[in-house]
């Protein structure tokens, strides 16, 4: 089985949908898109491609719209992560159905795996292949097991794995199975879709081929799934890859409490845990506790600092002694000593908060 699994993902495209804009990320992703936002010290779409890469499948084609300049400047045509990349830019939304239509004169194979360029999953990419092929599937829809399905879409099967109808969030699904985004295409099946228009993927393509007789089936299990459009799933995200939790060929044997690029420097007796991330040239100074935090490039956190599960974008400054928990602070901004950030709060870009300026304990 392992050389046949080998041999399909040599015969797969894989198309990567990363057009959206990322707006729950905000003000992250007021200049990057969200599939580029450093996780666990890289860029997040490339633990998706390293995982891509390792199931064999070496086309890449990238769906992208926002900020599309940014992912081809960095990957380029892909060849020194071992892929061949080309690029489909959308001039303007076309839905997962449309934006999969849309790049279809690039695809060089009849198999085609879709991805979502915001989930960090660690799915069995050469099973999902397997079990497409085995049962000759139009289209193969990777399934999730959850504990409660109330908040997603749920797809019923039968015991041959037949996909039965797709249903809209309900307060009595009949199935944990959920819709995981993943999905193995029959290159015939996407040339049936509409082109040049926008299309919902579950809302019209899926249930068409259902009733028109097309065999979808699903591959079922109960691997890692996050969506990583939050800041508290992001941040989640990125401390489950560095642990380990999650998987991604990328940090191979260097999973642990912290994952610290050899550019940064952290002085003695700083505290760093719970999968925390520290970036290109970052400095963290003695005393501090960066607790599940992700620390982008040129960040400076002064000594005595507090930060708990948030993100520290490029160039900020932290000052000493600072408390930030549960924060977002955006790109070259700067807070200063003793203030105290919580709650869900969001600093912009270049904002000054200057020393106890923000306070929500009486003494300053």
């Amino acid at each position: 089985m392992t050389e046949e699994v080998a041999n399909y993902g040599a015969s797969t495209d894989a198309v990567i949908l990363v057009g959206g804009r990322g707006t729950r990320l905000r003000p992250l992703t007021i200049g990057t898109p969200k599939p580029m936002l450093p996780t666990a010290n890289y860029p997040f779409l490339q633990h998706l491609l390293a995982r891509i890469q390792t199931a064999g499948i070496t086309h890449v084609v990238m769906s992208t719209s926002f900020k599309a300049e940014v992912f081809e400047e960095y990957f380029g045509d892909g060849s020194e992560l071992g892929l061949d990349i080309e690029y489909v830019v959308e001039e303007t939304a076309l839905g997962t159905g449309g934006g999969i239509r849309n790049v279809y004169d690039k695809l060089r194979h009849d198999t085609v795996m879709v991805f979502n360029g915001d989930v960090l999953s660690g799915m069995d990419l050469s099973g999902i292949l397997d079990t497409h092929h085995r049962k000759d599937a139009d289209v193969t829809m990777h399934l999730l097991n959850v504990a409660d399905p109330r908040a997603f879409g749920c797809v019923p099967t039968d015991e041959e794995g037949r996909v039965l109808e797709f249903l809209e969030k309900t307060e009595d699904p009949p199935t944990n199975q959920i819709n995981a985004g993943c999905y193995v295409f029959k290159r015939e099946v996407i040339q049936t879709i509409p082109a040049d228009r926008v299309v919902s993927v579950e809302r019209e393509t899926f249930p068409a081929l259902l009733s028109d007789g097309h065999l979808v089936v699903g591959h079922v299990d109960n691997s890692y799934w996050r969506d990583m459009g939050r800041p508290d799933d992001f941040v989640r995200g990125s401390s489950d890859l560095v642990r380990g939790i999650a998987y991604s060929p990328l940090l191979d044997g260097r999973t642990g409490e912290a994952i610290v690029d050899e550019s940064a420097g952290v002085a003695g007796g700083a505290l760093l845990l719970s999968g925390t991330a520290i970036g290109r040239g970052s400095v963290i100074g003695a005393g501090c506790r960066i607790d599940g935090t992700v620390v982008f490039d040129g960040v400076t956190i002064e000594p005595g600092a507090v930060v708990n599960n948030s993100i520290i974008a490029s160039g900020v400054h932290i000052g000493a002694n600072a408390h930030i928990d549960n924060c977002v602070i955006g790109e070259g901004a700067q807070v200063g000593a003793r203030c105290e950030l919580q709650g869900g709060m969001r600093v912009f870009p270049g904002v000054v908060l200057p020393d106890a300026g923000v306070r929500f304990s009486s003494d300053a």
